[in-house]
């Protein structure tokens, strides 16, 4: 979630015809929110136990039917990341609404007693994702910002 974005960033910077907060919003929405969340509702959806049982420490196979809604809302949100390939008017909306879901679930990961290395390695990178989205979108949402 850091290497491929920037990577993109940096072909499409050389060319010059975008500026850098643009593409930051554009890649990152990309890779962080399409990629990234089209994977992971992917995976909750067809093996919900990774996600209860090695990252939230949820042992009940009860927690499943959550977690396979958790995976809808992931795909959802990824089909529109990476349709904000084609509509670049979907980068904001999503970097907003992909921005609070990870702000969410890093808080919600910084909280939990018993986080262990699966849970910590998702932590820091919603945080790190959080923050780049949420600071795409104050700084386009906001003049000066």
């Amino acid at each position: 979630m850091l290497v491929l974005p920037v990577a993109s960033i940096l072909f499409e910077l050389g060319a010059g015809q975008f500026p850098l907060l643009w593409l930051v919003g554009k890649w990152f929405v990309f890779w962080a929110v399409g990629v990234r969340l089209l994977l992971a509702g992917l995976r909750q959806y067809f093996q919900p136990a990774f996600t209860s049982r090695d990252i939230m420490g949820i042992e009940q196979p009860e927690a499943h039917v959550l977690v396979r809604e958790l995976g809808g809302a992931n795909l959802a949100s990824g089909i529109v990341g990476l349709a904000s390939i084609a509509m670049p008017t979907f980068v904001l909306p999503a970097a907003i609404g992909a921005g609070i879901f990870y702000a969410v679930a890093a808080l919600e990961h910084v909280r939990s007693a018993h986080r262990g290395t699966n849970e910590t390695v998702a932590m820091v990178s919603d945080i790190f994702i959080a923050v780049i989205l949420l600071g795409f979108a104050c700084c386009t949402l906001i003049p000066g910002g």
